[in-house]
């Protein structure tokens, strides 16, 4: 009787053996890409408004620079995209433009953008979000949140990447009108935060890639880079975005993102 139980046993064994074996081999490059995906953002709620003083460092292709000041004000939106408004207060060429961003998780962003020279606040075109943020490497649909919907997903592989291990990711815009045929993501295994994105033009060719450093701890939950460099591989130049100070649930109220009150933003 022992031994026909422990050829039982044996037996069960080798079943659940293959059965959790089969339900790994079962996931598809596209359904662990959006897992990694899914639990990227899901580590990223909760953390409600920000305010943000930042640096924006535009580089040529010969190293000139030239350097803008700026703030940054955003809202969580719960099912749904966040808000961001960008405000411009130095040199006096730029100062009092401002940007207004209202993600969405599956329909096209709105985008306003209020420049002082027209004296008008002019909306942004879903077809003309591949076009230079404030003449940066930055194009308008980078200036959007990240949101699962709008990508599909494949996971390509495991890499080192900074020292750190990494899954790599390929999203594909659903947008008919975004820029990019693809982006490959370096998404870090333990914290499931982006160290690195490379963005491939209409003719699969890599245009930019956008590297993320010196992330810093908020909430004991938040990661957040103080430093992010968008580089053009086509043509040289590059923009670095700095951030000088981040308050967290500082009490912003959906009433301060107003596309109305663009002129009057401060």
């Amino acid at each position: 009787m022992k031994k026909h139980v422990q050829h039982f046993n044996f037996a069960l064994g080798i079943v659940f053996s293959l059965i959790v074996c089969q339900s790994v081999i079962a996931q598809t490059p596209a359904e662990k890409g959006l897992e990694i995906a899914k639990e990227r953002k899901l580590r990223d709620l909760g953390w409600q408004d920000t305010i943000a003083d930042m640096t924006m460092v535009l580089r040529n292709s010969q190293g000139q620079q030239t350097e803008r000041k700026m703030r940054t004000k955003a809202i969580e939106v719960m099912n749904d995209g966040d808000k961001s408004l960008t405000i411009f207060d130095e040199p006096r060429d730029v100062q009092g433009t401002a940007f207004l961003n209202f993600s969405h998780a599956t329909i096209p962003d709105d985008q306003w953008i209020f420049l002082p020279a027209l004296k008008r606040v002019k909306r942004i075109a879903s077809r003309n979000k591949s076009g230079p943020f404030m003449g940066s490497e930055y194009a308008y649909e980078d200036m959007t949140t990240f949101e699962v919907e709008k990508f599909t997903f494949s996971y390509v592989g495991d890499e080192t990447y900074k020292n750190r291990s990494m899954y790599i990711v390929e999203q594909t815009p659903v947008d008919e009108f975004s820029g990019y045929t693809l982006q490959k993501v370096w998404v870090d295994k333990e914290r499931y935060i982006p160290y690195k994105i490379e963005f491939y033009d209409k003719k699969k060719s890599l245009l930019k890639t956008l590297e993320f450093d010196e992330y810093t701890l908020y909430l004991d939950k938040y990661w957040r880079p103080l430093r992010t460099e968008m580089f053009n591989e086509q043509n040289g130049k590059s923009t670095e975005l700095i951030t000088h100070d981040i308050q967290f649930k500082t009490g912003l109220e959906d009433g301060d993102f107003d596309k109305n009150s663009l002129k009057r933003a401060r």
